[in-house]
């Protein structure tokens, strides 16, 4: 049976982005497991089960799930697993990453042993794509030098910041996504003028935000030459 790990913060993941990519490839029939950086039940961004936020509907879907999903609620820990023991790897987004995922030893090493073997992928969704600017291959090179990407905007990041960059809740941003990522070398293009965004670079796959995640879940079952679940 094919399998995916999901690599979720434990500061905050965006629900719409794990959720999505998790209940896509569960309904295709991939065997799931959930890791965060100590093995604690990841948090989800209040924000992302806000209905003046997300939707009613997108609302109550995600607090549904983050509260029921067996696999949510039971992580392991990400110094226990191993990207060769999957078919791919998801990093869902999510501000939080920026405080954990995206720095974590062990979540760069799961990223770089996924794309680095002959069959396995990644998917990196909106603000964990910022791992790419911290993850190196095993030559000691920044992993996403020369790779096409996209992610989470500088533009849309400043309608969400203060003067002083601090988010609604009071943490300041320690970095802008866009900004790293491109100073790591890669080639970045986050598609302003589409609905959605999803970049396929080999065994890499990233997504721009929210919206994107449905599509980029998809994506992910088609590099793996899997069907999508039927209506």
């Amino acid at each position: 049976m094919p399998s995916a790990l999901f690599v979720v913060s434990e500061h905050g993941y965006w629900g719409e982005e794990c959720i999505e990519p998790l209940e896509t490839l569960d309904g295709a029939g991939l065997d799931l497991t959930v890791a965060t950086p100590t093995g604690d039940v990841p948090t989800v961004d209040k924000r992302s089960m806000a209905p003046e936020e997300v939707g009613e509907e997108t609302a109550e879907r995600v607090r549904e799930v983050h509260e029921s999903d067996e696999r949510l609620n039971n992580p392991e820990p990400l110094a226990s697993v191993d990207a060769e023991d999957y078919d791919a790897v998801v990093f869902p987004g999510g501000h939080g990453t920026e405080w954990d995922i995206n720095q974590d030893s062990h979540a760069r090493r799961l990223l770089r042993d996924a794309v680095a073997g002959d069959t396995g992928k990644a998917l990196v969704v909106c603000h964990a794509v910022g791992i790419l600017a911290f993850a190196r291959d095993a030559d000691g090179d920044f992993l996403v030098a020369g790779r096409d990407v996209t992610g989470f905007p500088n533009a849309w990041e400043e309608g969400l910041l203060d003067d002083q960059e601090r988010l609604t809740d009071g943490r300041k941003l320690p970095y802008w996504v866009e900004d790293e990522v491109k100073a790591a070398g890669g080639n970045w293009d986050a598609e302003l003028g589409a609905d959605t965004s999803v970049t396929v670079d080999g065994d890499l796959i990233t997504a721009r935000g929210p919206p994107s995640s449905a599509a980029a879940a998809r994506t992910l079952l088609a590099e793996l030459g899997i069907d999508e679940p039927k209506a």
